[in-house]
């Protein structure tokens, strides 16, 4: 399948600021069973744009808008070729034994120690107690096991956290999206010394008899674990999926700090809105423009400092 991905940010000030400095990571990645195969992305008011590649071997494009503005639009198109993959199955996998060889022969241990949003607290281990999470079966079985038990205990309320909620509000209120289960996920997944990474991207939304809970319209996340004898596989909680040929990845990370689709700063004081809207469809249909932004994020001014500088509003994955 290939996919044609409309992905646009718009930051919106009131009063206007005077220089905007940003990164994004918004174009898909080229490896296994996914190609990018062509990739724009267009800055409003016009800049200068760079590249380079992050320690994960991301993409990032940064820019620099001088002069006073009241408005940024960041758009970015991808045509996306996924092949489908087969379903992993326990009986190729291996077992504890095979994982531990694995580990012992690859440098993966920024994927298996706590990070800025996925590390414990007492409502993740009681969460760990109640699930018995402990080493069982093999890797792949446990891994899917977490996989639906995280869909099935958590209920998907979009906007019910913020970007940098920490994952023990999700915790405590048993609901979140994407981004807060992919963090609870890795968090149990790491604690049994299984290498784990957070995976920002999109997802196909076919039709309502998929019954997917995450958002159309939005970025989305989930993990990747390293099965031995499999690789990377991929496990989306919050649909309850393993793998498939619906997901469009664009960066992998420790957690979502290593790669928000945006992330700036400006000088000056005030109000801001983000405002953001995706369309993912098979290249050969047309893609409908979204009707409204997916979600909006309004701040009020900081407070004035002697050099103000404020952060861009960072856009949660749903």
């Amino acid at each position: 399948m290939i996919y044609s991905v409309r992905h646009t940010t718009t930051f919106r000030y009131e009063p206007a600021v005077r220089e905007s400095v940003m990164e994004v990571r918004l174009q898909p990645r080229s490896e296994g069973e996914q190609r990018c195969l062509s990739f724009t992305l267009d800055v409003d008011p016009a800049a200068n744009i760079m590249q380079y590649r992050d320690f994960a071997g991301n993409t990032v494009h940064h820019f620099d808008i001088a002069g006073t503005h009241k408005v940024v639009k960041v758009t970015a198109q991808s045509a996306v070729d996924v092949q489908p993959a087969p379903t992993p199955r326990a009986a190729d996998s291996g077992d504890w034994a095979d994982l531990e060889a694995l580990v012992a022969g690859t440098d993966l241990w920024e994927m298996l120690l706590p990070s800025h949003f996925a590390q414990s607290s007492p409502p993740l281990e009681q969460l760990a107690k109640e699930l018995r999470w402990t080493r069982r079966d093999n890797p792949l079985a446990l891994l899917t096991e977490l996989n639906e038990a995280i869909y099935r205990m958590f209920a998907y309320v979009p906007n019910s956290t913020k970007v940098d909620s920490p994952i023990e509000e999700a915790l405590h209120n048993r609901q979140g999206v994407c981004q807060d289960f992919a963090h609870i996920m890795i968090a149990l997944v790491r604690r049994l010394q299984i290498p784990c990474r957070y995976v920002s991207g999109y997802m196909f939304h076919r039709d309502e008899s998929e019954k997917d809970r995450s958002q159309e319209g939005a970025s989305h996340a989930w993990v990747e674990a390293l099965v031995p004898r499999l690789g990377w596989i991929a496990f989306d909680p919050t649909n309850n999926l393993v793998g498939g040929d619906r997901h469009i990845r664009v960066a992998i990370g420790r957690d979502y700090a290593d790669v928000p689709p945006t992330r700036g700063v400006y000088k000056g004081e005030a109000q801001s809105e983000l405002n953001v809207a995706v369309t993912v469809c098979p290249a050969d249909s047309v893609a409908s423009e979204p009707i409204a932004p997916s979600f909006v994020v309004r701040s009020r001014p900081a407070l004035v400092r002697p050099a103000p500088r404020s952060e861009q509003e960072q856009q949660q994955q749903q």
